[in-house]
């Protein structure tokens, strides 16, 4: 429901600038009561490099007046070097990242139109730093909701899996954030200088993927703004939210069981959005949830938030499985702690009969496979708006080696982790072994609940990997994804075992046979709890107005027109991955993208391509930068270099 009117009227600040120590300059645009310096109010930060002028400003649109209509500042503000935002952005979450927040948190609590208290909230990025500068523990931030994160930016994030360099998710991620750091600020609100802040994002904006490449252990670069280095740093109250169809869900959890702060969790059936307008749904009143929060801890005004179990979750149906949901069935069910005590390990042995409750012999059974599977994964981290989800896991699953349950004679459900236990041999030093949990309907659909991936070679650990000795039996444990989800009597549960996962999964350097020679599966089983069905509902979902672009399409760019900016953009996005299947050094992936910002005279075009392929020993990574003022060429800058591959 989109509501136009609110206890407070609203005023928006566009654009002012927060002056740093060191003379940079953040751009912000805050929402605020319109009597906000007569009474003053709670600021909300969202910190992100994302362009409040230009990028989130549709979905700023539908929660940043919501808050300020019920007496809050919603408080939008470009990370340094992006949007309107003086100075560089050399990298994600960086130091300097960092520091500048805790310098807009003192900030904001020094203005009239604040009472001193300070909350943040972020999606993705903003959720990452959210956590991130709360473990930097500056005085005035008193809460964080932090939304699609995680607390370990080596081991849960869009860069490696399970030791595995993510393909299709690190690529597109690092493309896109390549591009966008090569856009220029608004000369309608930054003057004649942006030309001069345009060039020097240009001339200095390095090639991210070639860092993260050249980091593939879990090492200090990945240990730092990893909150799960340290949980008792963080001392203000968390609420940790995601979904079930989203790639960030694991942390929710660990941040559960390991924050000693005061902390609750949500995760809804949703993909890479925030609840209130997320798919699949349903969709929840998210926005009058997180007010419950902000008004306990900002306020002090007891709402009964803290009163009520640790975590709210979905729990999932089985649907026939398909590549977009635009909703998924299912009921609420609480938790008062985690992990829940109502949550007991079920667990099956992988035997020639397939998974059994009890041990029963295994013959070795050997698996290779080809390169190309994985072609029914969906994307890494799906949003919910396109074709990006697992889809029927059969075509899959027929190139893997299986093991499933008899039809379940009464329904199972699953809440947590669930974790698979091998016992193998390897042919080769360096292999990657991935493991899918499905839901296998009567008519033979095959529906993906979880899956886990492994670089073998980091089986004890992601710090110090050891190359696989050929032939030698090794004891290896996969943690899945966690879920939650009802598995209906009659339908089977499969096991899934596969060496590739392409192109989610960057490809081993050589083709290698893993030997499964014995093998367990613990389901963290969740019993039906007849309290559930007395949980309270979620209101139903509420906005502000909506600000919508005007989309067109011309020869193959896609154009978006603010007209409250009298602004185009337009987009040309291509990419390309390919391997065969016998040979994983064959696998090669190529992205191109063609940007462009119109206002009249004012004319600009950005070409960027990235291209990465690999030898045994190393990745060869190429990138190309095109940019254009009118017609006037003003940046050309190229990459091609040679990473060592480092048991990857």
């Amino acid at each position: 429901m989109i509501v136009t009117s609110f206890p407070r009227a609203v005023r928006v600040i566009e654009h002012t600038l927060i002056p740093l120590k060191d003379g940079a300059t953040l751009a912000a645009r805050i929402w605020l009561p319109q009597d906000a310096e007569r009474d003053p109010v709670p600021a909300i930060l969202e910190y992100l490099p994302y362009r409040k002028r230009d990028g989130t400003y549709e979905r700023d649109a539908l929660t940043h007046p919501y808050l300020a209509g019920h007496g809050y500042a919603g408080v939008r503000v470009d990370i340094r070097g992006s949007g309107e935002s003086s100075g560089l952005l050399l990298d994600e979450y960086a130091a300097q990242e960092q520091d500048d927040g805790v310098e807009v948190i003192a900030w904001l609590a020094a203005q009239p139109w604040c009472n001193g208290a300070v909350g943040m909230m972020g999606i993705s990025w903003g959720g990452f730093n959210g956590l991130q500068i709360a473990a930097r523990r500056p005085p005035a931030l008193k809460a964080v909701v932090s939304i699609c994160s995680t607390d370990d930016r080596y081991a849960d994030d869009a860069h490696y899996m399970g030791g595995t360099l993510l393909s299709t998710a690190g690529l597109e991620w690092a493309f896109y954030f390549f591009g966008l750091m090569c856009l220029p600020p608004d000369p309608l609100l930054v003057g004649e200088r942006w030309r001069a802040m345009w060039l020097e994002r240009l001339q200095n904006i390095p090639l991210f993927l070639e860092n993260w490449l050249r980091h593939p252990r879990r090492d200090a670069y990945w240990k730092h703004g990893s909150v799960c280095e340290d949980y008792t740093a963080i001392e203000c109250a968390v609420y940790a939210v995601g979904g079930w169809t989203d790639g960030y869900k694991n942390a929710i959890p660990r941040l559960l069981e390991r924050l000693t702060a005061p902390r609750k969790g949500l995760i809804g059936p949703w993909a890479h959005a925030y609840p209130h307008f997320a798919l699949p749904g349903p969709q929840i009143g998210f926005l009058q949830e997180i007010l419950r929060w902000w008004d306990h801890w900002l306020k002090g005004i007891d709402t009964g938030v803290m009163d009520e179990p640790m975590l709210r979750a979905w729990m999932t149906e089985s649907v026939v499985p398909a590549s977009h949901h635009d909703t998924l069935p299912g009921r609420w069910v609480a938790e008062p702690s985690w992990p829940p005590p109502g949550v007991a390990t079920r667990q099956l042995f992988l035997t020639d009969e397939g998974l059994r409750e009890a041990a029963s012999p295994l013959t070795a059974r050997p698996v290779s496979s080809p390169q190309s599977l994985g072609a029914c994964a969906g994307d890494w981290v799906p949003f919910g708006r396109g074709h990006d989800q697992a889809r029927d896991q059969q075509p899959d699953d027929a190139r893997s080696l299986v093991f499933e349950t008899a039809p379940l004679a009464e329904a199972v459900e699953i809440l947590g982790a669930p974790l698979v236990t091998l016992d193998l041999t390897c042919d080769r030093p360096v292999a990657n072994l991935i493991v899918r949990l499905c839901d296998v309907h009567p008519s033979g659909e095959s529906l993906r609940v979880s899956f886990g991936v492994l670089n073998l070679a980091h089986r004890d650990g992601h710090e110090e990997p050891l190359a696989l000795v050929p032939g030698e039996r090794y004891r290896v444990r996969i943690r899945l994804n966690d879920a939650g989800s009802i598995l209906p009597a009659g339908h089977r549960i499969r096991l899934a075992i596969s060496t590739a996962y392409w192109p989610m999964i960057w490809p081993s350097p050589q083709r290698a046979v893993v030997s499964i020679l014995a093998g367990t599966l613990e389901l963290p089983q969740r019993a039906p709890n007849g309290a559930d069905a007395g949980l309270a509902p979620f209101a139903e979902p509420e906005t502000a107005s909506p600000e919508k672009p005007a989309i067109s399409h011309r020869d193959g760019t896609r154009l978006e027109r603010i007209e409250r900016l009298d602004l185009e953009l337009g987009t040309r996005y291509e990419s390309e991955f390919h391997v065969g299947d016998d040979d994983p050094l064959s696998a090669v992936a190529e992205l191109r993208n063609t940007q462009t910002l119109s206002r009249n005279e004012w004319q600009i075009r950005i070409e960027t391509r990235l291209r990465l392929a690999a030898t045994r020993d190393a990745f060869l990574l190429q990138a190309n930068l095109r940019a254009w003022e009118g017609t006037t060429e003003v940046c050309r800058r190229d990459w091609d270099t040679s990473i060592p591959r480092d048991l990857l």
